[in-house]
Order: structure tokens, then C-alpha cells, then sequence
């Protein structure tokens, strides 16, 4: 069985795109074959990292890709998972359909929080709610 192609996208490829792309791995890995990248290049977030071991998924391993490296893989999906993203997004050359789904970014939501702890409460609540989203994978792509 050829498993649905995916590729997570996000500004940086430091934080949700690799969440998304752990989730993919861990949960739906007999059925798609997941890729992140990002428009711009930031190393993956130690809080992000963490709050995906607390979920039982190693990102530690992972690391940020600019979309170009991947523009000549043939993906069935992109999925873009912030607005920046969507908007620079590159034309991938096949079939990929391009899908926004949105998550609020973690660091921005973290950078006003008083401590540590609430800060990454924004990446707990963000990172359930890609898990949410990739259980429903890949039934739901192709109703969209």
C-alpha cells in the first residue's frame, strides 16, 4: 500500500511543522510519510523538544529544512500551518494539494508569559491540538 506523502509546513520549521511531523511519524507511519520544512531556517525549539517527550514522541533528532531542499519530492499533501507559510508558499511541481490548517505559534504566545511553566503551557495546548488533527490523517484530506 503507497502511503500518502506530506509535507508539514511552517515559518521556521522549528515548532509546529516538526510537531506535526513527530505526531505523523509516531501515529500515522503505516499510513502517510511525513516531511517538515519551512520558508526560513531556525533551529527546533528545546520547548517544543520537551513538550513532545512529555507526549511520548522524540523530536530531538529532527531538524529545520528550508522548503526548497524538498521542492523535488512528489507530495499528495502541503499543509500549511501558519499564515506566513501559506503566503510563501512554493508551487510544488505534481498533484500536492496545498491545505491551511492553523495553530498559534507557541514562542509568540510564550514570549509574554511570567514563567516558565506558563510558557510552556502554550506549547501543551498547541501540540494537543496537532495531535488532534493528525489522528484524523489522512481521512480528513481528502474531504477537504
Amino acid at each position: 500500500m503507497k502511503k500518502t506523502r506530506v509535507l508539514f509546513l511552517c515559518t521556521a520549521n522549528a515548532c509546529r511543522s516538526q510537531m506535526a511531523e513527530g505526531f505523523a511519524r509516531a501515529l500515522k507511519g503505516e499510513v502517510i510519510d511525513a516531511f517538515s520544512a519551512g520558508v526560513l531556517l531556525h533551529p527546533v525549539l528545546g520547548e517544543a523538544v520537551q513538550v513532545m517527550k512529555e507526549a511520548g514522541v522524540d523530536i530531538s533528532t529532527q531538524y529545520s529544512k528550508h522548503v526548497n531542499e524538498l521542492k523535488n519530492l512528489d507530495f499528495d499533501y502541503v499543509i500549511t500551518l501558519c499564515a506566513d507559510a501559506r503566503e510563501a508558499c512554493p508551487v510544488f511541481p505534481g498533484k500536492a494539494k496545498v491545505i491551511h490548517v492553523p495553530f498559534d505559534d507557541p514562542p509568540a504566545l510564550a514570549a509574554n508569559a511570567r514563567t516558565a511553566e506558563e510558557a510552556l503551557g502554550h506549547y501543551r495546548r498547541v501540540r494537543d491540538e496537532i495531535r488532534a488533527f493528525i489522528r484524523t490523517l489522512p481521512q480528513a484530506l481528502k474531504k477537504r
